[in-house]
């Protein structure tokens, strides 16, 4: 069973970093993969962040946070991590990460998810 854990999320004011981590606990090898961030907010459905290849580069966003997220693959750790710059209150929802086929989660289960608070 795929087990992705998710974490280094946490209270940040606008305008603060954050560097999220996802670790593959078991069943998967993530430099096999093109992996994704996907988060949250409430009231709203899960969205697209960010996704990496198996390599680690061509990374692509969701416009919404272009030129301030980077996500990154160390294949040696087997993690995947998303960098999060000049965050804002709409950054704010529980972050996830999965397998992708361009924006469309792979997995069927999810992880718990971090929770990222944008706040002042």
């Amino acid at each position: 069973q795929v087990q992705l854990v998710e974490s280094g999320g946490g209270l940040v004011q606008p305008g603060g970093s954050l560097r999220l981590s996802c670790a593959a606990a078991s069943g998967i090898l993530i430099s096999n993969y093109i992996m994704g961030w996907f988060r949250q907010a409430p009231g709203k459905e899960r969205e697209f962040v960010a996704a990496i290849s198996w390599s680690g580069g061509n990374p692509y966003y969701a416009d919404s946070v272009k030129g301030r997220f980077a996500i990154s693959k160390d294949n040696a750790k087997n993690t995947v991590c998303l960098q999060m710059n000049s965050l804002k209150p709409d950054d704010t929802g529980v972050y996830y990460c999965n397998v992708v086929r361009g924006a469309i989660p792979i997995f069927p289960s999810w992880g718990q998810g971090t929770q990222v608070t944008v706040s002042s």
